[in-house]
């Protein structure tokens, strides 16, 4: 796929034709026709010619602690020294673990999607997170978002995303639900009267 082949509608586009949107945030429009991806943030960790990976950072799995998720996997909690909250990704692979964190923790198997956020699918990480020795800041995800070759380019096309810049407040932030406001105010838009809910920002 080259940049002349992401067609060109509006300003909000622009930075599609530069190039891939790893390390930015999609933003689900009320326009998205998924239920499943209503209202939701998603972190990218990959988008290439070959399809785009990301991680929902703003849907926090009621059904299971990262303390329960160490006790499955047998790893010793003791006082756990560092609660993460475990995240719902999306809806591939929901089994499937992954630790978004801050660029400062490199271990093997990381990947660097940016010099401030890498992703670590390894179960050692874990470990570390529970004994305190892991990154700085960090989420786990289970599952995770994907599209194919040219999917995410025409879903953002059809207005379902928008895609603003990344910051560590939005991605490791403590208010989970207001995530989805705050980035949508990020570039100027007025969430209230995006979402078409009278009295609903």
């Amino acid at each position: 796929m080259s940049e002349n082949d992401i067609p060109q509608s509006d300003e909000s586009q622009s930075e599609v034709t530069q190039g891939y949107l790893s390390g930015q945030l999609l933003v689900a429009m009320p326009t998205m026709s998924d239920q499943r991806f209503e209202r939701t943030v998603i972190y990218l960790c990959a988008h290439t010619e070959d399809g785009a990976m990301g991680l929902v950072v703003n849907k926090l799995l009621d059904s299971m602690s990262f303390e329960e998720l160490l006790e499955q996997l047998e790893i010793k909690t003791g006082d756990l020294a560092q609660q993460i909250r475990v995240h719902s990704g999306g809806p591939v692979e929901a089994g499937r673990g992954f630790v978004l964190h801050s660029g400062e923790y490199d271990a093997e198997g990381t990947m660097k999607v940016d010099g401030e956020v890498a992703l670590t699918a390894s179960v050692d990480i874990l470990r570390e997170i529970a004994a305190g020795d892991g990154p700085d800041n960090a989420l786990l995800a289970l599952g995770y978002s994907g599209w194919g070759p040219g999917q995410l380019e025409t879903e953002i096309q059809a207005n379902g995303w928008l895609h603003v810049p990344s910051d560590a407040s939005l991605l490791f932030a403590d208010d989970v639900d207001g995530i989805w406001n705050r980035a949508i105010a990020k570039i100027g838009f007025d969430a209230s009267m995006l979402s078409g809910e009278a009295g609903h920002a």
